[in-house]
């Protein structure tokens, strides 16, 4: 019997290598050719070829994000995720042999298949709306910094707003990052689509999106914005996958997913969001202007308090922009008070999830807390589509804290008689001098920031995940690409090496860096126990910055992983080159580690705060392999000598 394996992860880095070694580990002891493709964050190893897959008796899919299936039609198929692939190799491979798996067909799913995706502890359709989050956050990112760039170096006060002359490059640059924004919502909508339904699912879910994004379909000057695509996504993919399910002739099969899944989806899909779903919207709104337009005089408290919602509660959908669009055209009639309020009400969702990232890192995956970085950046120009990714992640504790937040920053800018002489916000209108009042306009910028990222992480879970490398039993899976550092060379390699040349363990350790009888009784006594190997080894400027590197870093989750292994690491200034110590402790020492048991093997990581590259992660994937083997963790423990245990690190390559 040949089996075929896919392993696969969000982050790509242990969880993919670990599922893989299991299954290779269990096919070896079972005696069954196996063969194991990874999708790991440098792209896929190892992978299958036509013959392969031609020759193959069955394929297991373990993994937690999209792997394509067409490749595998008509082929004996098992769809689970990573964790099943580490924690039930055997079973899997057991349920092959037994004959209990379904032939995998596009028209088709495999109903034991479902049965096991309901048993997943992942809600489908958070699966389904990260998979379009995933596509549309690049489309935020590079058309918000492209349109910021443009307004930063090239934009012109104007009585009329900030204005990017028509012969400047910088007007070409604008219109690329406006571009990238009209993609938004379509390629959200689509990719939901997509993992509901598949590719038949692509087409009427961006054509819906598309819709759902250009209110002229339905008589709308400010469309549904991101929460009308993701209302298409999901329509779009459902409607397809009912269709999927119609019974029709076999002739017309192969034709149904290329030509009348997405032209009857499209069409279904568009005339909903075109006569029953877009046309009550816009009426909704055009009687919003109205309203808001009436009650100006009234209480300016309250209406300042109804814009900073509307502006922060769809980021730039039709809520906001009924309120921009108000702020607008009262400019026009001399009116600067309703204005200002909403200019500082715009910056303070994205700046307040940057801030949140950053105050609290163990409430974010690594991912998140990268679009953090770029979800400040847009703030400070006014685009309040940066806080779009965390919204979409998780609407109910976000959307909340914005919009308390810009409530709070806009009733302060009010009272504070700040004044928007310009059709845009975020500090850099303040910057260019078109805000009356701009010390009070910051003031009430940097209280709404701080409610807004103290709310969110007040009402936020600490995300429970890959605290390192990879964890041996359950939990949510983390990106910790940024976190998890690997070291480069040994004292007998020059400093100069680059990073990418590294093949071996023992190329970033020595002798000197090992201890196999650690004294310490606490995992801080180990901590120190292995940091002073490094400063011995003239690797540290500072052993006590380096000391509070690797404790900050255990502050946000245990890098305890199980099976009596930790992996502590950190990266600082003061580390002069890449290394790993490696000590035992025999006796084992409490790590609250996620399995329970105690930390015997502990492999330190010392990395300079500016080393970069893939080497890190394929050393860490190294690790995860070979830390799998059970005979080899035991190895290691009977070593009774540095020489020895280099020997056995020398193997892993």
């Amino acid at each position: 019997m040949k089996v075929l394996a896919v392993t696969a992860c969000p982050v790509g880095i242990a969880h993919t290598y670990m599922a893989a070694e299991n299954l290779q580990k269990a096919g070896e002891e079972m005696g069954i050719d196996i063969k194991v493709e990874t999708q790991g964050s440098i792209g896929v190893e190892n992978p299958l070829t036509d013959q392969d897959i031609e020759e193959a008796d069955a394929i297991i899919i373990a993994a937690d994000k999209e792997v394509s299936k067409e490749r595998f039609i008509g082929k004996k198929l098992i769809v689970t995720g990573v964790q099943n692939g580490i924690r039930k190799p055997k079973e899997l491979i057991e349920r092959i042999q037994s004959g209990d798996v379904a032939i995998y067909r596009p028209e088709l799913r495999d109903a034991a298949n479902i049965k096991n995706e309901r048993k997943k502890k992942e809600n489908p359709i958070y699966k389904h709306l990260m998979n379009g989050v995933s596509y549309m956050v690049p489309f935020i990112v590079v058309g918000g910094l492209l349109i910021a760039i443009a307004l930063t170096l090239g934009g012109e006060q104007t009585p009329g707003g900030i204005v990017i002359p028509e012969d400047s490059i910088w007007k070409q640059i604008e219109s690329l990052g406006g571009t990238a924004f009209m993609f938004m919502v379509p390629i959200l909508a689509g990719f939901i689509a997509v993992s509901i339904a598949d590719r038949p699912g692509l087409v009427p879910g961006m054509i819906g999106g598309y819709i759902a994004a250009n209110g002229s379909f339905y008589g709308s000057e400010a469309g549904a914005g991101f929460i009308g695509g993701i209302i298409a996504g999901f329509l779009a993919g459902y409607v397809a996958l009912a269709i999927k399910k119609i019974k029709v002739p076999k002739a017309v099969l192969p034709v149904m997913p290329i030509i009348f899944i997405p032209i009857i989806a499209s069409v279904i899909v568009g005339l909903l969001f075109i006569f029953v779903i877009g046309a009550p919207v816009a009426q909704v709104f055009e009687a919003l202007t109205v309203w808001l337009a009436g009650m100006q005089g009234a209480s300016s408290i309250l209406l300042a308090l109804i814009l900073g919602a509307m502006i922060a509660v769809d980021m730039g959908g039709p809520f906001n922009k009924v309120a921009f669009l108000f702020g607008s055209a009262m400019i026009a009639e001399g009116n600067y008070e309703i204005m200002g309020p909403i200019a500082v009400a715009i910056c303070i969702p994205p700046i307040g999830m940057g801030l949140a990232t950053m105050l609290n890192k163990k409430k974010y995956l690594d991912n998140e807390r990268e679009a953090g970085k770029a979800s400040f950046t847009m703030g400070l120009f006014g685009i309040t589509e940066g806080a779009i990714p965390f919204a979409a992640q998780d609407p109910l504790r976000v959307i909340p804290s914005i919009v308390v937040g810009s409530m709070a920053g806009s009733v302060i800018a009010m009272i504070g008689s700040v004044g928007g002489r310009v059709a845009h916000g975020g500090p850099i209108v303040a910057v260019l001098g078109a805000v009356n009042n701009v010390v009070m306009f910051f003031i009430a910028a940097i209280v709404g920031v701080i409610v807004t990222a103290f709310m969110v992480n007040f009402l936020k879970k600490d995300v429970v995940g890959e605290p390192a490398v990879a964890v041996a039993g359950g939990g949510t899976l983390r990106d910790t690409n940024e976190e998890v550092q690997q070291a480069s060379a040994p004292e007998e390699v020059e400093e100069e090496v680059e990073m990418e040349e590294i093949n071996k363990l023992t190329s970033i350790t020595n002798v000197d860096l090992i201890e196999t009888d650690l004294a310490g009784e606490t995992r801080d006594d180990v901590i120190d126990e292995l940091i002073e190997k490094f400063d011995a080894s003239g690797i540290l400027n500072s052993k006590e910055a380096f000391r509070q590197a690797i404790l900050n870093r255990e502050s946000q989750s245990t890098t305890g992983l199980g099976m009596n292994i930790a992996i502590p690491h950190g990266k600082s200034n003061t580390v002069k080159r890449p290394a790993v110590a490696f000590g035992i402790k025999r006796d084992g020492v409490d790590w609250k580690s996620l399995d329970g048991t105690e930390a015997k093997l502990i492999f330190m990581i010392a990395v300079p705060e500016e080393s970069a590259g893939d080497a890190h992660l394929k050393i860490l994937q190294m690790l995860s392999r070979k830390l799998m083997d059970d005979a080899f963790r035991e190895q290691l423990l009977n070593v009774h000598s540095s020489e020895e245990a280099y020997e056995l690190l020398d193997t892993i390559s």
